[in-house]
């Protein structure tokens, strides 16, 4: 769980290092044209930009979380190692968000991978934004998500075997 977190902070920040490097604030470098370019977007929100301007609420809320995930970790610890892995992905995703938001010279996310769709009328479509830490957050969120749909999420560590033995 701890090595994942790490991998997937590092990532993050260093991903967001090399934007900050090579894009300046708003500038776009399309990748494959119509479908997927870099970004470099400042968002002070949350998810799809909701919450735009509450970065200092969202910083504390994002602590609560950590904070919360760390003292209720054992369990989800108990599903192995899909527990361990969903957690992994949430403390590295919201630790790499939270830096953003904490850093002095910041303030906001770096958000920079942008996947759209470009109509014939002209715009773009497309799915907002996003970044390493994001991606992580919604892996540990799903597999949260699927690990409450066994019957045994919430039980003890052997309680499936238990239940299917006394049947």
């Amino acid at each position: 769980m701890l090595g994942l977190a790490v991998l997937v902070f590092a990532a993050d920040q260093l991903t967001k290092l090399a934007v900050l490097q090579w894009l300046g604030v708003a500038e776009e470098r399309p990748v494959v044209d119509g479908f997927f370019k870099f970004v470099h977007w400042q968002n002070t929100g949350a998810a799809f930009s909701m919450f735009r301007q509450s970065n200092g609420v969202l910083a504390i809320i994002s602590g609560i979380a950590v904070i919360a995930l760390w003292v209720f970790r054992r369990h989800f610890e108990a599903h192995r190692p899909a527990g361990q892995l969903a957690l992994g992905f949430l403390f590295g995703g919201i630790t790499g968000n939270l830096l953003d938001r904490l850093l002095p010279t910041r303030h906001h996310v770096i958000d920079f991978l942008r996947f759209y769709l470009t109509p014939r009328g002209g715009g773009e479509i497309g799915f907002p934004a996003f970044n390493v830490a994001d991606m992580a957050i919604t892996a540990g969120v799903g597999l949260l998500m699927l690990l409450s749909l066994r019957p045994d999420f919430g039980g003890a560590p052997g309680t499936a075997e238990a239940a299917a033995e006394s049947r």
